[in-house]
């Protein structure tokens, strides 16, 4: 009987042994790289945010939150209406981060990451698509795409600093306007398509009307070269070598000729010689 309490002596030591390193254990929390925590006690987050390496905190009554501070990326869907009133919608990928200096306001004021994204970034990534739609037409924002991306990150950066958000890079990933304005827009396309093939028509005419001046003021003058060569001296000798080019040209087959008037500088007379009675 007096050997029982020996034997459960070194049960209730291992049993203290364990409860101690458990309660020495959760007096220090680790934070990774990439990570920031936040010390709350008694369920009140304190001042002061746990950075990368080991930190102490009091066992059983203390939690820390950690919180990912690297690069976060969400896609964030907005509307809004342009300045002649056309209804434009857009799709944002948004990289973001937290700022480890403000993440104990972010304990306090939202809780989670993604409370943050549905309770911060969404709503204000809708109000700064709207602030950068209402200063152009539909038109301009589609044409002016980049100076459209650059409005938009001006505004959401200004909104989300002041909730510990750091936006580091936005892209619009799909931007789309009403079926309406893009009937218009096809209707504007066809209709330049046409006037630019009515500019075209026209200027070929033009350009036709003027070869055909050309030609006509080549033939004009080349007759009166012509005119002028037949009066001067040797003139006749001209109009029998049009004669004779003008009968090889006709193609007529005749083995035998007779040439009258040759020796009086006259013009050729040139028959078929079967034809004679």
């Amino acid at each position: 009987m007096k050997s029982q309490p020996a034997g459960w002596l070194p049960i209730v030591l291992a049993f203290v042994a364990l409860v101690v390193l458990s309660i020495g254990s959760s007096c220090f929390v680790i934070i990774n790289p990439g990570q920031t925590g936040v010390l709350s006690i008694l369920g009140k987050a304190q001042d002061g945010a746990l950075l990368e390496g080991v930190h102490i905190k009091p066992p059983l009554i203390s939690n820390v939150d950690i919180y990912d501070v690297t690069v976060q990326k969400f896609e964030v869907p907005a509307q809004s209406s342009t300045k002649d009133l056309q209804d434009l919608t857009a799709s944002f990928a948004i990289n973001f981060r937290l700022d480890p200096s403000e993440v104990v306001t972010v304990r306090r004021t939202q809780g989670t990451l993604a409370n943050i994204v549905t309770k911060i970034i969404a709503p204000q990534t809708q109000e700064s698509f709207k602030i950068a739609a209402a200063r152009r037409t539909v038109e301009e924002a589609i044409t002016q795409r980049s100076a459209l991306k650059e409005d938009f990150d001006n505004a959401l950066s200004a909104r989300l600093e002041k909730y510990g958000i750091i936006v580091l890079d936005t892209s619009v990933v799909d931007l789309k306007f009403s079926t309406e304005f893009a009937k218009s827009v096809e209707d504007k396309q066809i209709a330049e398509q046409r006037a630019r093939r009515a500019v075209y028509v026209a200027q070929e005419a033009e350009q036709e009307a003027q070869a055909e001046i050309n030609r006509a003021t080549g033939r004009a003058e080349a007759q009166r070269l012509l005119a002028e060569t037949l009066k001067a001296e040797g003139g006749k000798l001209v109009l029998q070598k049009e004669a004779i080019e003008a009968w090889k040209a006709g193609g007529s087959q005749m083995p035998k000729v007779l040439v009258t008037g040759g020796d009086s500088g006259e013009v050729p007379f040139l028959f078929n010689i079967s034809d004679l009675p």
